[in-house]
């Protein structure tokens, strides 16, 4: 009897969405101002982080969240690096969840599980390129979502 209910409750835990694969879609990194720029880190240049999520459908149940993250480093007119990463994964939306809910959940919980590798890459790229890896702090995809849906209500109709 323990174990049919044990057996009940790990079939209804199914996670609403699950990553199939990821992969780095694009990845580009620009040092342009080497070797000079490598002995001029004091003081530190401004670090300035854009991170952009979309998401679209591949049929079925599956659907591709791509997290696009582009840091760029300067101080004065002089830009030390450009890193920009298109991260993307295939996430699989579990049976039964609502069609009203599969949006959130790909623009939030798909960036959230590939957000660690995306900024593994973002700090390896960085550090590759002679500069202190860079480490992204973690980042709200929620609040992210809310603004990227706010944006788009506030758009007038026709120029969208």
């Amino acid at each position: 009897m323990a174990e049919e209910t044990a057996a009940t409750q790990a079939v209804e835990q199914v996670p609403p969405l699950t990553l199939t694969a990821q992969y780095v879609k694009d990845l580009s990194f620009e040092n342009p101002d080497a070797p000079q720029a490598l002995g001029d880190l004091n003081p530190p240049p401004s670090i300035k982080v854009d991170v952009d999520v979309e998401a679209k459908p591949l049929g079925g149940q599956y659907y591709e969240a791509v997290l696009h993250v582009r840091a760029t480093a300067e101080r004065d007119d002089k830009t030390f690096f450009v890193v920009e990463v298109s991260y993307g994964g295939v996430c699989a939306v579990a049976e039964g969840v609502p069609q009203e809910h599969v949006q959130p959940l790909v623009m939030i919980e798909g960036p959230r599980l590939l957000f660690p590798f995306a900024r593994a890459v973002v700090s390896d790229a960085v550090r590759d390129g002679g500069f202190p890896p860079l480490l992204i702090n973690p980042i709200d995809f929620a609040a992210l979502f809310q603004q990227m849906q706010a944006t788009a209500q506030a758009e007038p109709e026709g120029e969208a």
